[in-house]
């Protein structure tokens, strides 16, 4: 019998501390009103000194384990997308939430695909199940961005977050619960566009590393900004297309939520409703890899999320990466 994937939970953590634009009037030349209009980000959450990225990739997990119904002891494989890993660059990040869960023994690694990473994530565990490797599989975005930008940097620092979410994908003989397609490219050719230049083989960890401050996000905003447009409409059209279905047909498009400009800009290419466009930009900034599940984890907790409802996730990051996913809920719903 032929095995499928199918997503049967979700879970996020947020931190407690709120930066608002506010608060950022105070800390460099900016205002409220340039970010709003810019950006659509109002706030964004960041983390504590004393928490790492596997502190909130554990505490996310966590609720997606509970909610799963799935136990502890039948996951088989840990993944987590981050660019802001616990340590440069071994252990992986996988393997601290893994201890941190009591879940020993397992298959644990991480993957860097910035943005993208949740979906890059979502393919990978498709792959091991479909393949019969794997049966129940715990798959994390968690990101400290806070430990990478520079508050001096006013075209950077308004617009990242600090957070975590978490899906449990597990294996099931059911067509109609199964992640139904997904696309992933990259291209290296605009690698420069987001990057943290160091500590690395190109720039090694030294004193000359930290006066020119690159072990800091850099960004090439504007490219990225009409990139992001054009690349998210074009993922999102083919991967209806190959799938025969319809912008209406999709209850839910889940974007990456860096911008709400760049947003509003593939939903309307679209034709899709406001109802049907999921935005949480607005209260967590851009958190990077934790953006798709922690804005899913939103329309579960506010009720929207029903179970079998159809999602159709897009993203876009550093790398250049990106990525679609189209696949129903096929977890309980409250």
């Amino acid at each position: 019998m032929a095995q499928y994937a199918a997503m049967r939970s979700i879970g996020a953590y947020v931190p407690e501390k709120v930066l608002s634009n506010s608060d950022l009037e105070k800390m460099v030349d900016t205002t409220d009103e340039w970010i709003v209009k810019r950006t659509g980000i109002k706030e964004r959450h960041i983390a504590a000194k004393n928490e790492s990225t596997s502190d909130m990739g554990a505490k996310a997990a966590s609720m997606a384990i509970e909610r799963s119904g799935i136990a502890k002891e039948d996951i088989d494989l840990v993944l987590c997308a981050t660019v802001t890993p616990d340590y440069f660059n071994m252990p992986s990040t996988a393997c601290i939430i893994s201890k941190k869960l009591d879940i020993v023994n397992v298959q644990a690694f991480d993957i860097s695909a910035a943005c993208s990473g949740f979906v890059y994530l979502l393919s990978i565990a498709k792959a091991f199940i479909e393949s019969g490797m794997k049966k129940n599989i715990l798959i994390i975005g968690a990101e400290k961005f806070s430990s990478i930008v520079d508050y001096t940097d006013r075209s950077t620092c308004i617009l990242f977050g600090d957070g975590a979410g978490a899906a449990i994908i597990s294996a099931t003989s059911s067509k109609k619960e199964s992640i139904v397609d997904i696309h992933a490219s990259a291209d290296g050719t605009y690698a420069d566009f987001l990057v943290t230049p160091a500590p690395g083989s190109v720039n090694p960890a030294n004193q000359k590393m930290l006066d020119d401050k690159l072990n800091f996000v850099q960004m090439k905003g504007n490219e990225t900004f009409k990139l992001a447009v054009k690349t998210l409409t074009q993922d999102v059209v083919e991967i209806l297309e190959t799938n025969n279905l319809k912008a209406s047909d999709i209850p839910h498009f889940v974007p990456h939520q860096a911008n709400y400009r760049i947003i509003k800009a593939v939903g309307d290419s679209l034709g899709m409703t406001k109802e049907q466009v999921v935005l949480t930009v607005q209260k967590y900034g851009n958190t990077s890899a934790a953006s798709i599940p922690m804005a899913i984890n939103d329309i579960y907790e506010s009720g929207r999320l029903k179970e079998g409802d159809l999602m159709l996730l897009d993203t876009f990051g550093g790398g250049l990466t990106w990525a679609s996913a189209l696949l129903p809920f096929a977890g309980k719903t409250k």
